[in-house]
């Protein structure tokens, strides 16, 4: 009552209430670890989801293509694994694959070369983002597949023809991706780098690229795939490279033969490396530089 005349007020004491301890080691309070079963450590493997992915759809290609009964149309799965594997063993796919992959490397670097030098420029002084910003909007939209005719013209039946083709694919993308991730690039990271007395080149190696990776690396596999692609059609439309057809004329080859099993076999290599370039080469480039730094999950 005194407290109450004070004007304080006594908070309630509450009871302490003390638990027993389990004693009992077969009752489980829950798991802290325990060993993964088969099954979730087959699920964790990307590899394997692919190929769970793949073979509803191998199987689905195999049960129409026995409805159908075409094998002009749609040669069944089975068939096209024989037609690969003996185009691959007894036939001319390797060296065809080969060809195609040479031209591809070569015409793919002179690319992102000449694309890290516009940037590097764009990065550097107010000209170069004119140029660039300039150069992107007018070529980029252009197909590389419409600048055959101009390609024959200029440099004639042969490699230099492609790769023309391939780096004009190329260039533009992966510079304007490049572009845009030195633009994403945080201000507090621009600043650092000043202080420590950053400019020119180094700037760009040392803090611009870093920051700015997950979008180069995004901008060379839209570079990449868009190389392939604008190779396999510039050899379907004149895929003689010096004395050697590519992968491309594989295709076209026996197509005019209708042999559609062969066809799909060139497709299939087609198919094949693009799966080894993005989970090998750049799954790896991600590992070991986005990943490991904390940029990307």
């Amino acid at each position: 009552m005194a407290d109450r005349v004070l004007g304080r007020i006594t908070p309630p004491v509450r009871p302490e209430f003390v638990l027993a301890t389990v004693a009992d080691n077969s009752v489980a309070v829950g798991e802290i670890a325990r060993p993964l079963s088969l099954w979730e450590r087959l699920s964790n493997r990307t590899a394997f989801r692919r190929v769970a992915t793949l073979v509803p759809l191998i199987l689905g290609w195999e049960v129409y293509a026995r409805l159908i009964d075409n094998p002009l149309l749609l040669p069944t799965f089975s068939a096209t694994a024989v037609a690969f594997y003996d185009a691959l063993v007894h036939g001319n796919l390797l060296p065809r694959t080969l060809t195609s992959l040479y031209v591809l490397v070569v015409g793919y670097a002179i690319g992102v070369a000449l694309a890290a030098v516009m940037t590097i420029l764009a990065v550097t002084t107010r000209f170069g983002t004119d140029l660039l910003s300039t150069l992107t909007a007018m070529f980029n939209p252009l197909p590389a597949i419409a600048l055959l005719p101009l390609a024959l013209l200029w440099f004639g039946l042969g490699i230099p023809s492609m790769l023309f083709v391939i780096v004009h694919s190329v260039l533009w993308v992966v510079a304007l991706n490049a572009h845009t991730g030195f633009l994403g690039v945080s201000e507090t990271l621009r600043m650092a780098g000043q202080n420590y007395g950053l400019r020119g080149l180094r700037y760009v190696v040392l803090i611009l690229i870093p920051a700015a990776f997950p979008a180069i690396l995004t901008g060379l596999k839209i570079g990449w795939a868009f190389a392939w692609r604008t190779l396999i059609a510039a050899e379907l439309v004149f895929g003689v490279a010096a004395s050697q057809g590519g992968l491309g004329w594989f295709i076209f080859e026996y197509r005019n033969q209708l042999e559609t099993a062969y066809v799909f076999a060139g497709l299939t290599m087609v198919i094949i490396i693009g799966l080894l370039v993005e989970s090998v080469i750049f799954r790896n480039i991600e590992l070991i530089t986005v990943q490991r730094w904390g940029m990307q999950r």
